[in-house]
């Protein structure tokens, strides 16, 4: 058996392949690859016989185990935060990095990272592109409301009367050229955000039962709409991947940071690992909560007087993540589950025994 440890770069690959002969790792054979030469690729692993392939889970990933799965026996997505041998070698190159890899994967040692499904990837990238639209429109907005703001007016509402208000305020022409290209710019955002909200809408039409059940039910927690859904169901994924609701918050980057040495603790701040459009979408959910439900304004106020607003707020945060964890997972819509979400989530699961690499 070979086992083939692959350095995935935007342009280029570096690939090293090894052999276990009498106990010893030995390299057997490498290569370097423009990416763009997926021939030549093929070529180099179709010569190896049987062989196993990890490589990390960089930003352009598929396209490269989509070309040699048939080929392999095994491949293996590598997850790079937890592949600190690598991140902290002082010797560092890609033929090196190609290397460890391999003889990691002779071990059995690679953290795996979890892969996502096509229909996931595609539902990512139309719910990350609504919010790329959106975001635009919000900083459009807000260079719109500078450009009358040095004339002690602001854009009251963007309709054709507030744009017409606005450039009667404007005394310059230059000032009403900028304005009215502000203005063109923000028009052509919000005919794009109309077109990803309709993409949206076909894509969730051929959603599997499953998807269309998880659908339902979110949408039971008062403040969520179909933006935060499509947020929370395009970034967890499978969500049956998650043994815990630790497990889930940690995925969003909304648990802090520990430190202890020598008998003395210290709690960092939030980690922010992981998905930043979950993050986003849950701190945003629980503002809308926090000033529309007397429940969780009592918890949000109940906090802020210990740790103060902000960190409340992410507190709130990260148990309504817990809460629509737990509406996935048992299939009970919000009124049902509320009540018992600690006792849902809180339970702990055993943990598996951890791998020792030499």
């Amino acid at each position: 058996m070979k086992y083939v440890g692959v350095d995935l770069h935007k342009k280029f690959i570096s690939v090293c392949a090894i052999v276990i002969v009498r106990g010893k790792r030995e390299v057997l054979r490498r290569g370097r690859f423009a990416c763009s030469d997926t021939a030549g690729i093929l070529a180099w692993f179709s010569k190896l016989g049987q062989f196993q392939v990890v490589v990390e889970a960089t930003s352009a990933y598929e396209w490269f185990i989509q070309l040699v799965e048939p080929l392999a026996q095994r491949v293996v997505l590598a997850h790079p935060k937890k592949l600190r041998i690598i991140a902290e070698s002082t010797r560092k190159s890609d033929k090196l990095d190609a290397k460890v890899l391999a003889e990691e994967l002779a071990k059995d040692c690679i953290p795996e990272a979890w892969r996502p499904s096509p229909r996931v990837r595609a539902y990512r990238i139309l719910v990350r592109q609504r919010c790329f639209i959106q975001r635009r429109i919000t900083g459009v907005k807000n260079k719109l409301r500078h450009v009358v703001a040095s004339y002690n007016r602001d854009v009251d509402s963007f309709t054709e009367s507030g744009r017409k208000a606005c450039l009667e305020a404007l005394p310059s022409p230059w000032e009403r050229k900028v304005f009215e290209q502000l203005w063109d710019e923000l028009l052509n955002h919000q005919k794009r955000l109309g077109e990803a909200d309709q993409n949206l809408k076909e894509f969730a039409q051929s959603a599997p039962l499953a998807e269309r059940e998880a659908r339902a039910l979110l949408a039971t927690v008062p403040g969520v709409g179909p933006v935060t859904v499509d947020v929370v169901l395009s970034e967890l994924g499978d969500w049956r991947r998650f043994r815990s609701m630790s497990k889930v918050t940690s995925y969003a980057g909304l648990v802090p940071g520990f430190r202890e040495s020598n008998g003395k603790e210290k709690q960092l701040g939030l980690t922010k690992e992981g998905s930043r459009w979950l993050r986003w979408a849950m701190v945003e959910l629980a503002w809308r909560l926090v000033n529309k439900t007397r429940r969780w304004a009592q918890v949000y106020e109940s906090i802020a007087k210990r740790s103060g607003a902000k960190k409340a707020i992410v507190a709130v945060a990260r148990r309504i993540l817990g809460v629509l964890y737990s509406i996935l997972r048992t299939g009970k819509p919000y009124s049902l589950v509320l009540g018992d979400a600690r006792q849902q989530t809180g339970r702990r699961t055993p943990r598996k025994k951890e791998k020792t690499c030499t």
